[in-house]
């Protein structure tokens, strides 16, 4: 069984490919809300973050409060690269665990995540598909999605690599502009990984963003 990643910028569209993917018939792990579990349920990494944000980090000592933690370490590389060490190996073993569980007559799974170039996941696994969409398209979802400030979203844009850098390293690309129809695109991609998953793939061709 192949395990490709998926990821793309914030305000990508990632989600909503996922869910196409999911509707094939693909298993899907979902990086970043297993992340967020983690961090409430496994005692260890609860600890470890308290010791590096404090206290506050959690309401009730149980919910993740995700505000604090989010003006805490946004603009601080040290503290968001601390958390970063808790939270990543625990949500990789935690993958692990669960690829075991995908029945074995399935052609391939998808590792979805935000950061999945920046941390070097994209190294342990098959193949890599990127999700990328116009700058203006993406401030425009997460304004009217998360209310944020346009400074606010640059400043979390800023903490992933561009989409140029990571076009480099990616075996498929999905556009998704609102203009290129998204299903042809995954289906490509989705018949490639299901029926000639040991054919060597053409990368696609680079992408002049």
């Amino acid at each position: 069984m192949l395990s490709v990643g998926i990821s793309g910028g914030i305000g990508s569209g990632k989600t909503l490919v996922c869910t196409i993917f999911k509707v094939l018939g693909i298993s899907v792990y979902n990086s970043d809300l297993e992340a967020k579990r983690i961090m409430e349920t496994n005692e260890q990494v609860k600890k470890e973050i308290i010791s590096l944000l404090g206290e506050e980090s959690y309401l009730n000592n149980m919910t993740l409060n995700r505000k604090y933690i989010a003006e805490k370490i946004f603009n601080h590389t040290e503290l968001l690269t601390g958390v970063n060490q808790i939270v990543h190996p625990a949500v990789r073993e935690d993958a692990e665990i669960w690829s075991k569980k995908i029945p074995e007559d399935n052609s391939y799974f998808l590792r979805e995540s935000a950061i999945l170039f920046e941390t070097g996941i994209y190294k342990q696994l098959n193949y890599n598909i990127l999700v990328i969409a116009p700058m203006e398209l993406r401030l425009r979802r997460i304004k009217n999605r998360d209310r944020l400030s346009e400074e606010e979203i640059v400043s979390r844009m800023n903490q992933q690599w561009s989409d140029e850098r990571k076009l480099q390293l990616a075996d498929f690309v999905i556009i998704n502009d609102g203009k290129t129809f998204l299903i042809p695109q995954i289906l490509k991609i989705h018949i490639n990984l299901k029926h000639f998953p040991l054919v060597p793939i053409d990368r696609q061709p680079g992408i002049i963003l």
